[in-house]
């Protein structure tokens, strides 16, 4: 399967060239980029202007972007106004977290990008049809937003009542935008189980989230190198072996306080995956 890292593991500082160099002689042939403006300001022309030319004179490859889920600088702990949600049911907020998401997308104007990961709602959000009807209107104008620049939006199981695996199943029937999936194993894991998950998204899943945690927390740990992960990675690689020409195996981590090389870490979880 190819490999691919998302920079989320490195969510909490500036992504720069520099950066991406050390991934790039990792041997690691592309990434996701996490779109939070500590580490990707999107917003910002010459961050967004910089990493341009580096990534026009680099072999590493752009696959994806992580869509904002703040608008701010610290985890959206500016306010609720931070939270960016295309499920919010009042129109003047919901519109201005389409803006924020489409601030996001034209970094393909300068960085070319496949698809988007979009979230429908925040963790723990309750299910109601009038969330459905909204996502529907925001997803119906950032789709077409982001197809005038090559980029496709994928939709992720996330642990929510209007994400999961069957939840966003029936938006695709209700709604027929006949969205594609990013299939996230650690939320599976913490919902309905990553083959029940797997079983229902399978026919659309474009790309994944791979990462661990104990059916509970969503720690986003390192699979089978760290500690207190409980999915059934065996049976998990033979699920997304079945279709591997379908999509990469992404990897979406935390980063470990102490932990000295993380990119050797990354290169042995992959190792080990491909091992299983």
């Amino acid at each position: 399967m190819i490999h691919i890292l998302s920079t989320h593991l490195f969510v909490n500082h500036r992504l720069t060239s520099a950066l991406l160099t050390r991934i790039e002689q990792a041997g690691i042939p592309a990434v996701e980029i996490f779109c939070a403006r500590q580490h990707l300001d999107y917003r910002n022309k010459a961050q967004i202007a910089e990493l341009g030319h580096w990534f026009r004179d680099s072999e590493l490859k752009l696959h994806s972007l992580h869509s904002p889920m703040y608008n701010d600088e610290i985890w959206g702990r500016s306010g609720p106004h931070a939270v960016v949600s295309i499920c919010d049911t009042v129109k003047a907020r919901r519109m201005e977290a389409v803006d924020e998401i489409k601030r996001a997308v034209e970094v393909a104007e300068v960085i070319p990008f496949r698809y988007l990961a979009q979230h429908m709602g925040v963790s723990g959000e309750e299910f109601d049809l009038r969330k459905f009807d909204a996502a529907f209107a925001a997803l119906e104008e950032l789709c077409i937003f982001a197809r005038q620049r090559g980029v496709e939006i994928l939709l992720e199981n996330i642990p929510n009542e209007l994400s999961s695996a069957e939840r966003l199943q029936l938006f695709n029937t209700l709604t027929h935008l006949g969205m594609h999936y990013v299939f996230d194993t650690g939320h599976a894991h913490m919902g309905e189980g990553v083959e029940a998950a797997y079983s229902l998204m399978r026919d659309r899943i474009r790309s994944t989230h791979v990462h661990d945690n104990d059916g509970k927390a969503d720690s986003h740990i390192f699979p089978l190198v760290g500690e207190g992960g409980s999915i059934d990675w065996k049976k998990t690689m033979e699920l997304l072996r079945g279709r591997a020409d379908q999509y990469p195996l992404l990897l979406e981590l935390k980063e470990v306080q102490g932990l000295a090389n993380p990119l050797e870490k990354v290169k042995e979880v992959f190792e080990r995956l491909e091992a299983q």
